[in-house]
């Protein structure tokens, strides 16, 4: 099933990517080429063949580790991706973290104090976190941040002085984890002021669907007869509403939170671009301007991957916080 549905995400981006206006053949050879340079550029990409055969033999190099060329920056597309991933995963990582950290104990407060102003202000907040655009939440914040308070910098991953004068070894792609580990703390800290923002703005996107659902799901389990049981023998309310009542939301708190991840794998694109991050949303905005197809396929079936990959983790945490799925 996973490889039927890559190879239908595959087909439709591929033949998309074929019909749309614009070849690659002008980005490759510039101005005015000659009919000589443009029938051996378009034997190079492939694009003399028919769709068909263009299409089984991108899938047959795929196969094989080969995602092309990168008509934009002339390197391979697998080598873009994976210098590009680790900064999309480093942000989606931490906003998700902070998401579920944050909003399942705000979800859980706002059904126990159901119609409170707590209750109130929690909903509210969620109306507005998933009303509100997610760049126009980042512009906000540079405004903020940047422009009125100048607390933190607009954009990019890491100071370029800092990152000159503090080299540090890339281990996992991941700058705060990297600088950490060489015990670089200027880099580190350069590091997490730049992440700051970006992570904000994508924590408050996500933040909003997960203390909604947080909240529904504990309001209906607060109305069960075991919470009404362990009320009865005198529990301590702490105790009933995170062992009991949020420990039978889980199931459905793991799904949300796995498609809140996935789609801020493919969200944060927008994010990338407001804050010049560079990752997989910048590097595909800018192989959709310049019709670099080799580099949109490759970060389509990365994102595709990555997405199902997060669902199957879910379904299997799914037997290790229900013991009923083990037993049976």
């Amino acid at each position: 099933m996973v490889v039927g549905i890559l190879l239908g995400v595959l087909a439709i981006t591929f033949f998309l990517s074929r019909v749309l206006p614009g070849s690659p053949v002008e980005m490759m050879l510039g101005a005015k080429p000659t009919a000589a340079q443009i029938e051996a550029a378009r034997h190079e990409l492939g694009l003399d063949q028919s769709l068909p055969e263009q299409f089984v033999l991108y899938v047959a190099d795929a196969l094989h580790g080969d995602l092309g060329t990168s008509l934009r920056t002339r390197q391979p597309v697998a080598r873009d991706l994976v210098q590009r991933a680790t900064a999309t995963m480093e942000l989606v990582t931490l906003a998700m973290v902070l998401a579920v950290v944050i909003g399942v104990p705000l979800g859980v407060t706002s059904a126990v104090r159901r119609g409170s102003w707590r209750d109130h202000g929690a909903r509210v907040f969620s109306i507005a976190g998933m009303a509100l655009p997610v760049f126009l939440i980042g512009m906000l914040l540079q405004m903020l941040f940047y422009g009125a308070l100048g607390w933190l910098p607009l954009q990019g991953r890491i100071d370029g002085n800092v990152l000159l004068d503090h080299a540090f070894p890339n281990v996992t792609g991941f700058y705060l984890v990297d600088t950490a580990l060489a015990g670089d703390w200027t880099a580190f800290a350069s590091a997490a002021a730049h992440l700051a923002l970006p992570v904000a703005t994508l924590t408050l996107a996500a933040l909003a669907t997960v203390t909604r659902i947080a909240r529904n799901m504990m309001v209906e389990a607060l109305g069960e007869d075991f919470v009404r049981t362990a009320q009865a023998y005198g529990l301590p309310a702490t105790t009933i509403h995170y062992r009991y009542a949020l420990k039978a939301t889980l199931i459905p708190m793991l799904t949300v939170i796995g498609l809140t991840y996935g789609y801020l794998l493919g969200g944060s694109v927008v994010v990338e671009y407001v804050f010049d991050w560079p990752g997989l949303g910048s590097y595909v905005v800018g192989a959709l301007i310049n019709n670099d197809f080799p580099a949109v396929m490759g970060v389509t079936l990365l994102l595709a991957t990555m997405y199902l990959l997060v669902n199957l983790v879910v379904d299997l945490l799914y037997y290790a916080v229900d013991p009923r799925l083990r037993s049976s």
